[in-house]
């Protein structure tokens, strides 16, 4: 079973035991997804337009996912969010999570038991497809442009492979122009592979003491 940790903020991550990291910051798991994910990358976009694709690398505990939800449902947007996961979470990991009850939310179990491979809406503010594999095999195969990408893979010293020039370079090709990509990770190696895959990369501040974290825009 996958261990459940209690983070700074209250709310809980997992850790992989395949990869022996945690899912999410010790210093809080809602508070790096909101910062990150939600603020720098669906706040963003929504002020941009109201219906829009995000691209998640790495489904892991569904907390991106659902805190995307609660947004879309909250701002009146129209939302088509595929998430990709190579090494889904047993339900062991993710019954014990305690995200519903902090965020006052009711559909983090549904959002990891509904069927892979299909497009399931939860309500008119959200569609899910969830897809079981690795990134890459997913970008070679599909056809498909997103507005926005939330990268989300393990650090890139246990991942590297997933944070290279050549994978920003493929991911690049399915990213719509003016699109955006948001990150946990600003390492100079992975500002310097979106740039090369051709993002402009902005660095912005990170949540509670993470001093920056990265903002790409495909150009």
């Amino acid at each position: 079973m996958p261990p459940v940790l209690q983070t700074a903020d209250g709310s809980h991550t997992l850790v992989s035991e395949i990869f022996g990291q945690t899912y999410h910051s010790a210093a809080g798991a809602v508070a790096e997804s909101q910062r990150i994910f939600i603020e720098l990358g669906l706040h963003e976009m929504a002020r941009r337009q109201a219906a829009f694709s995000i691209l998640e690398m790495g489904f892991g505990t569904g907390l991106n996912a659902l805190m995307s939800h609660r947004e879309a449902s909250r701002l009146g947007l129209q939302v088509h969010y595929t998430a990709i996961e190579a090494y889904p979470v047993p339900p062991e990991g993710f019954q014990g999570l305690n995200y519903d009850y902090f965020l006052k939310t009711s559909i983090l179990q549904q959002l990891h038991t509904c069927p892979w491979e299909t497009s399931v809406p939860f309500g008119p503010a959200f569609t899910l497809h969830k897809h079981a594999g690795t990134f890459q095999d997913f970008l070679q195969k599909t056809s498909r442009c997103f507005d926005l990408v939330y990268f989300d893979a393990f650090a890139p010293d246990v991942q590297p492979e997933l944070w290279s020039e050549a994978l920003f370079t493929l991911l690049a090709a399915h990213v719509r122009p003016g699109g955006l990509l948001t990150t946990y990770s600003s390492k100079g190696s992975v500002r310097r592979a979106l740039a090369a895959a051709g993002f402009r990369v902005e660095k912005h501040p990170g949540p509670g003491s993470k001093r920056e974290v990265v903002r790409a825009e495909r150009i």
